[in-house]
């Protein structure tokens, strides 16, 4: 386990202080924008859509894909329901963008400093602008990656519309 994680309950934690860990960085966001709900943290990885749902208990449909793409080279977020695909060019559309296409692995991780499989919905230091897959709105919580593919954190979908300060929108294929 992370050395930077000390754990109050068996699946909650709280972080020492480590300015570089990704999970704190969402950790202090969700804090500053007054969010109470628990971050919560498993040995077993929450990579794919599968291995999320399989964890956290809960249907794939209400597991939240944190997609990072290229809008005109600037980064948004595209946030989707697990059992959907994004539509890039919805995407453009919404966007206003002349070409959107998926950022590379290389890119998000340079760009956000979270990897590939714990890329969270918020906790960025500019908020890029974020497109909220209609359908997450159809359940009264989702679950998003928290920074790492082992940490994650419970959300209804009008906080996190507010958290991104993003919009609900028609972008899966």
């Amino acid at each position: 386990m992370n050395p930077a994680l000390q754990h109050e309950h068996p699946e909650t934690f709280i972080l020492k202080d480590s300015s570089s860990d990704p999970v704190k960085k969402v950790l202090c966001f969700l804090e500053e924008k007054g969010f109470s709900g628990a971050v919560k943290y498993s040995e077993e990885t929450i990579f794919t859509v599968e291995d999320a749902s399989r964890v956290v208990g809960a249907q794939p449909e209400h597991i939240l894909k944190s997609l990072v793409l290229l809008a005109d080279d600037r980064p948004v977020l595209a946030l989707m329901s697990g059992t959907n695909r994004v539509d890039v060019k919805k995407v453009r559309r919404e966007a206003e963008a002349k070409k959107v296409r998926m950022a590379a692995p290389d890119y998000v991780y340079k760009w956000s400093g979270y990897k590939i499989g714990g890329v969270p919905p918020v906790g960025y230091p500019e908020l890029p602008p974020a497109f909220l897959d209609e359908d997450l709105f159809l359940y009264p919580v989702v679950w998003a990656a928290a920074g790492t593919d082992h940490a994650f954190f419970p959300v209804a979908p009008d906080d996190l519309l507010r958290l991104t300060d993003g919009k609900k929108c028609v972008i899966k294929k």
